[in-house]
């Protein structure tokens, strides 16, 4: 045939050869199927073959995050060619059991697979092998970088041939991942380079201050380069706390009537000047005085003023604002807004709520900007402002990431209510009308002060309305109490008014305030003390160790922790100095930025330390055992005497026989005004909150929220406790209700569900 030989067609065999492919084409179109296999389906057979092989030929893309849930939602978002796995955070990282940098050759770090991770590591090297490309998608900051290089090398050394790149994104939306997918880009060394000076000096300045505390106070203490130096913020307010010295003085409020509206005013002016009120006497003496005469309505002045609305939150400023509206610690706030950025599931999706948590910036893109005033513009259109609303990014700001706000402005807090827990739903709240609220018009306020004319006295009234509400509109959890307004008397000059009754009452001034959670990180960010990603773990770190306690939401140094922030500010003043670790934070940020080489910066602090610890751990005198205290108590278990000890969780007391015996119990605080028992600290089951009850528990079952004090009341003899409420302050009162011993006889005695109740055993507080 001609088709073996090579040689042309004949006309015939041309005419049949088209012939067989117009048929062919014919009963590809259906026309004509019923003829068994031709040359005519060879193109058909060929286009699915190359089909098959192309879908085998598409590239396989592991792509590591740091989450499982993270995972979770991008995982959706992706194709079937994409498989995406958790690295659980950091993989390698320096041993913890000792220094492991090498202070000879340029502080070179020692990384080992970190302990119980090895499985995790081993199974994405071979999910690596098993890939065509390898997407390092590990949070956008120094320490996401740093996981990113840390897997780049593992999975290199087991699978050099695979393609590995980094990608990055602020929020985990369909569009954001797949952006970042589509443009993936290299680690940044730089980035990685901050991230190992800091965990270097870090380390440096922990295992070379632990020991020493270990050596000369107790076992298991530590010290750090940002701790420490919050834990002498906390020490010195408490210091400035304990020398105030209170003054008294006194107010007088009273009510008039007006027609039958009754309102209350202040006395502002006596005899023309302020007043001011140190005694009892002077406020009876004015009272005396004006009793009884005529008053009016001496002058009317409204101020109207213009509230702008705040920009978007930052961490510092979320965590601020989550503790005083919320009542969140630092460490809630960041993991309840940790589980709204890396995704829920909303109906049959799964959706990143916000964007990154951990930014210093209030700097806003542009798709955002155009959707939220596209969301405004449709809903409370006379809202929207001409332009969009700029702020400007602090002067100290990283500026690497947005700021925090929702994803999608249309998922408003109602629409997501039946999908987030009560925690989850409060933050996210807060999150979306700080953001949205931004970006609309300014409010409105007029506040109007009304002076009453009584003898030689004036008594004042101020209430503020909002008369333009502006971003009021979308705002129903952020608002303060202030910023909501208040109505006033509707009155005009020269109305006359009528005296009721008198209200004086006393007061103490109160001494600078202990530390919250919300007002530690505000000062950290001022001082320029750590990065948005360390406020709360650096608080965290300072209550796992018992060197701050938390008391009405303040926190509080223990004994240990004064006696550590003692030591370290007399021996390691440049240390602990807000100066020197904000300078720190500065270099730290100039290696990043690729300014200074991250080995001649610790190189210049190394030295100097090093020599003054090797000083100090010879010539500092030993503190050891000093925090023990002996006890008239015996052991219950072998009859020796037991002594006071300070252990993990605080004191506690302990067999002078250990180890031979091992029995340990609590310390009493106070005597059971019911049986006679100890009573001792104690924490509920469900929620861990602390309270005080009976060792004769379930026999007796008193229990208080109030912790002893050292001192029993002087009229009944029952103990006393320390309260804290807002308009009062830190107080004493008397546990007993029928007794009113520095107390209202109304104030009730706080006990917890008898059935939440459990005793904390001795065992807990031991070394």
């Amino acid at each position: 045939m001609t088709v073996e030989t090579g040689k042309p067609f004949s006309p015939a065999e041309k005419k049949r050869k088209q012939l067989l492919v117009s048929k062919g084409r014919t009963a590809e179109r259906g026309e004509n199927n019923t003829n068994h296999t031709t040359l005519a389906d060879k193109p058909v057979k060929e286009r699915k073959k190359k089909e098959q092989k192309e879908t085998k030929k598409k590239k396989k893309i592991l792509v590591i995050v740091e989450s499982p849930a993270k995972a979770k939602t991008i995982e959706k978002y992706l194709g079937p060619s994409y498989t995406v796995k958790a690295s659980m955070g950091h993989l390698i990282d320096l041993p913890k059991s000792r220094l492991a940098i090498d202070v000879a050759h340029d502080f070179e770090p020692e990384y080992i697979t970190v302990r119980g991770r090895a499985k995790i590591l081993k199974e994405l090297q071979g999910d690596a092998k098993k890939s065509d490309i390898v997407l390092l998608a590990s949070d956008n900051d120094r320490e996401g970088e740093a996981i990113a290089w840390h897997l780049r090398n593992a999975i290199t050394a087991k699978a050099d041939r695979v393609l590995i790149q980094r990608i990055a994104f602020n929020e985990i939306t369909p569009v954001a991942i797949k952006d970042a997918v589509a443009h993936p880009g290299l680690i940044d060394d730089a980035k990685v380079n901050a991230q190992k000076a800091r965990r270097v000096l870090d380390r440096l300045v922990g295992y070379n201050l632990s020991p020493l505390l270990w050596k000369k106070v107790k076992n298991g203490l530590s010290a750090g380069r940002v701790q420490s130096v919050a834990l002498r913020l906390i020490c010195e307010r408490e210091k400035e706390l304990e020398s105030f010295i209170p003054e008294e003085y006194w107010t007088l409020e009273a009510d008039f009537m007006v027609g039958k509206s009754k309102f209350t005013a202040q006395l502002v002016m006596w005899q023309g000047t302020k007043v001011e009120l140190k005694n009892e006497a002077t406020v009876q003496e004015i009272i005396e005085q004006i009793a009884g005469v005529d008053c009016n309505v001496s002058d009317i002045r409204e101020i109207d003023k213009t509230v702008r609305p705040k920009p978007p939150f930052t961490t510092s400023q979320l965590q601020q604002t989550a503790a005083n509206r919320l009542g969140f610690t630092s460490k809630k706030t960041m993991q309840v807004a940790q589980q709204l950025y890396e995704g829920v599931n909303i109906g049959a999706s799964r959706v990143g709520l916000i964007t990154y948590m951990r930014t210093d910036s209030v700097r806003i893109s542009r798709i955002a900007l155009e959707e939220v005033r596209a969301w405004i513009q449709e809903r409370y259109p006379q809202e929207l402002p001409e332009k969009a609303v700029e702020y400007a990014v602090g002067k100290k700001a990283q500026d690497a990431h947005e700021a925090i706000r929702p994803t999608y402005v249309r998922y408003t807090a109602d629409e997501v209510k039946e999908y987030l827990s009560r925690d989850q739903l409060r933050l996210y709240t807060l999150i979306w009308e700080r953001f949205v609220s931004s970006q609309m018009k300014a409010a409105k306020t007029r506040t109007v002060s009304t002076d009453i004319h009584a003898g030689a006295g004036i008594f004042r009234i101020s209430g503020t309305k909002i008369i333009e509400k502006g971003f009021y509109t979308v705002m129903k959890l952020l608002p303060s109490r202030e910023e909501r307004g208040y109505g006033y008397p509707l009155l005009k000059i020269g109305d006359p008014v009528i005296m009721d009754a008198f209200y004086p009452e006393q007061h103490f001034s109160q001494g600078p305030t202990r530390y919250t959670d919300a007002s530690m990180v505000k000062t950290l960010e001022e001082k320029g003390i750590g990065r948005p990603s360390t406020y709360a773990p650096t608080i965290s770190v300072l209550l796992d160790r018992y060197y701050v306690t938390r008391s009405n939401k303040q926190l509080v140094p223990t004994i240990l922790g004064r006696l550590i922030c003692d030591m370290l500010v007399e021996y390691f003043s440049e240390v602990v100095d807000t100066t020197f670790t904000a300078f720190m934070e500065n270099k730290l940020d100039a290696v990043e930025e690729q300014q200074l080489r991250w080995t001649d910066m610790i190189r210049e602090f190394y030295s100097p330390f090093k020599d003054k610890v090797e000083e100090v751990g010879k010539t500092l005198e030993s503190f050891k055992g000093t925090l023990d205290e002996a006890t008239d108590q015996v052991c219950d278990a072998c009859g020796r005497p037991l002594v006071k000890k300070l252990g993990r969780f605080g004191f506690f007391l302990a067999c002078t026989g250990f180890p031979e015996c091992r029995h340990t119990k609590s310390v009493p605080l106070a005597t059971c005004p019911r049986c006679g028992g100890d009573i001792v600290a104690r924490k509920a089951k469900k929620r861990g909150r602390e309270f005080y009850g009976c060792t004769n528990y379930p026999e007796c079952d008193f229990i208080s929220h109030f912790k002893p004090i050292n001192q029993n009341c002087p009229k009944c003899g029952h103990f006393m406790v320390e309260k804290y409420d807002k308009k009062k302050g830190s107080h004493k009162a008397c546990i007993n209700p029928a007794c009113d011993y520095l107390h209202s006889s109304d104030d009730p005695l706080d006990e917890l569900i008898r059935e939440d109740a459990t005793i904390i055993e001795g065992q807990d507080h031991a070394e």
